[in-house]
């Protein structure tokens, strides 16, 4: 079972406890789970991630060290001149032929030196365009104003176009759905 389904089972299990059955035995025999598991849910409302122990890599342990002097030295060479792992892979076998090693391992070592060394993170843009007057944001704020020698607050009425980044403001003394409907209706021309 992946998390999110055990954290919708979780906030399922809570459910039907707080207002189904009321018991940790019935709850556990109504889901087929096993009651330590309806406690967890109880005590938690997310479930806790799986451990995974640190084994250690005796066969990858006499290679790190060729596999990092690699990858140091691809660190110079033109993106399209640098070793893959399995390319690391095919150069163990050749230049380390007692190392019996596998290639799954060298993958992974590989690609956790990559992110290790900031090689894998690759910023992704994505450019947003919109039509002409055919987005903007609408949004109300308020500002001091003095109108006819006295201290008012005002309710601002702000229009911009996602397109241009143009904006259109109109104050009012109150924010009402008909000033609401009349700036839009004077900000589209």
């Amino acid at each position: 079972m992946d998390w999110r389904a055990k954290v919708e089972l979780f906030e399922q299990i809570r459910r039907e406890y707080e207002h189904g059955e009321g018991t940790i035995r019935g709850v556990a025999r109504r889901f087929g789970v096993h009651r330590r598991m309806v406690r967890e849910a109880l005590g938690s409302a997310l479930p806790a991630r799986r451990k995974r122990p640190q084994r250690a890599c005796p066969k990858l342990g006499p290679v790190r060290e060729f596999i990092d002097a690699i990858l140091e030295s691809d660190r110079k060479a033109p993106r399209k001149q640098r070793h893959t792992a399995h390319r690391i892979y095919q150069r163990l076998r050749v230049e380390s032929p007692g190392c019996d090693v596998s290639e799954s391992t060298v993958r992974r070592y590989v690609g956790r030196r990559k992110r290790e060394m900031g090689w894998a993170a690759r910023e992704t843009f994505v450019p947003q365009s919109y039509g002409w007057g055919s987005e903007a944001q609408a949004d109300w704020y308020e500002a001091e104003a003095e109108l006819d020698g006295e201290r008012c607050t005002l309710r601002v009425f702000s229009l911009r176009s996602m397109a241009s980044g143009g904006a259109f403001h109109r104050a009012y003394r109150r924010a009402t759905q008909q000033a609401f409907l009349e700036a839009q209706d004077i900000g589209r021309l």
